[in-house]
């Protein structure tokens, strides 16, 4: 199965990241985004609480959880008239994304659709399902013949792009006249910085009808829940419904500790605004050292990135900053559009961020 699948990327970075290593004071990585940040309390205490979880959970979730689901979806997104039907908790996204195809039942002659610019395992879940896949600019220009599964990603990883409501309107009518269905990773939607991000679920999209739409949530970002793999789907209950009867077979159940503790973030906004007052921060000091070391930011409106080029190959710029003890990540992973662009994470302590803003000389 390995033989379907492309290089590890983050393998290529190794000699990269050997070399920032090297920097006397020490590497600044904002290559991976993952959380520095503590777990909020309140979600620690919740977890702690029910560690005494001697018996399986269900792959439904407790109806606790599926009540704080549907009231953050309807909270947050927007959405209306949801149920318990509307919603399915995953063990983490990435999990979700790379088996989607094939748990929808896609194979060979089936297509799979994502953005130029792209999370990679968009195309690991077709490969995985033996499905054709294809990269689209504008989602309306795709080929619909065979067409079965469109991935949107809004806000984008890694450009941080936001789509409008009117580019997601459109869109969501597009996969409705050709009978595919569309399914929105919106995983950073909690962080828009010059633009607010709308999920495809909210009325002003798709009118409060869920038929052949499923977003996709996180708490890794929000509330620094990368190491729990705590999220979740919402939408068209016909298809949460066939997913949920393949993941009871698949085992697929969040531990219930977590489940406890997801219920908990979802309650609380104070740790997300707080959260977000730190990304910022890091954000203004990142942007402003980068553009006075010559990067240009294009896009990058939201999500935990900057997309930076100085208009040279990504390698010459990963191997430069590296240099200075500061490691990216190559925009070429995320497609042949990035090649001379890189992804600067959001994710390093302040302290870290500081070092890095010295080094670029800000």
């Amino acid at each position: 199965m390995s033989r379907l699948l492309p290089v590890f990327p983050w393998d290529r970075l190794e000699p990269y990241k050997a070399t920032a290593a090297a920097h006397p004071d020490g590497i600044v990585d904002l290559s991976v985004g993952t959380p520095v940040d503590p777990v909020p309390r309140l979600v620690q205490d919740a977890l702690a609480a029910a560690a005494d979880s001697p018996g399986y959970p269900t792959v439904w979730g407790t109806p606790a959880l599926r009540d704080a689901l549907v009231g953050w979806s309807e909270r947050r997104l927007g959405a209306t008239s949801l149920t318990h039907r509307h919603v399915l908790p995953l063990v983490g996204s990435k999990e979700l994304v790379a088996s989607l195809p094939t748990q929808l039942g896609l194979g060979p002659g089936d297509r799979v659709a994502y953005p130029r610019l792209a999370y990679p395992t968009y195309e690991v879940g077709a490969r995985l399902a033996r499905a054709d896949y294809a990269v689209y600019d504008d989602p309306w220009d795709l080929d619909p013949a065979g067409l079965k599964l469109l991935w949107l990603n809004s806000p984008s990883n890694p450009t941080g792009r936001v789509l409008t409501v009117a580019e997601l309107r459109r869109t969501v009518g597009w996969a409705r006249e050709h009978g595919v269905l569309l399914v929105s990773d919106e995983c950073y939607l909690e962080l828009g910085w010059e633009a607010e991000p709308v999920s495809v679920l909210h009325p002003d999209v798709c009118d409060g009808v869920y038929d052949g739409l499923v977003a996709v949530h996180s708490l890794s970002k929000r509330s620094n829940l990368a190491g729990y793999r705590a999220a979740f789907l919402a939408g068209d209950p016909a298809v949460l419904g066939e997913l949920l009867e393949i993941r009871k077979h698949s085992g697929l159940m969040v531990p219930a500790p977590v489940q406890a503790a997801t219920v908990a973030a979802l309650a609380d906004t104070a740790h997300v605004e707080e959260q977000r007052s730190r990304y910022l921060a890091r954000r203004t000091a990142l942007r402003g050292a980068l553009e006075a070391y010559g990067f240009r930011i294009e896009h990058s409106e939201a999500s935990l990135y900057l997309w930076a080029t100085r208009d040279e190959p990504c390698w010459d710029t990963v191997a430069d900053l590296a240099k200075h003890g500061v490691l990216v990540a190559p925009g070429e992973f995320y497609g042949e559009a990035g090649a001379h662009f890189v992804r600067v994470a959001l994710t390093a302590t302040d302290e870290r961020i500081r070092a890095a803003v010295q080094r670029l000389g800000a």
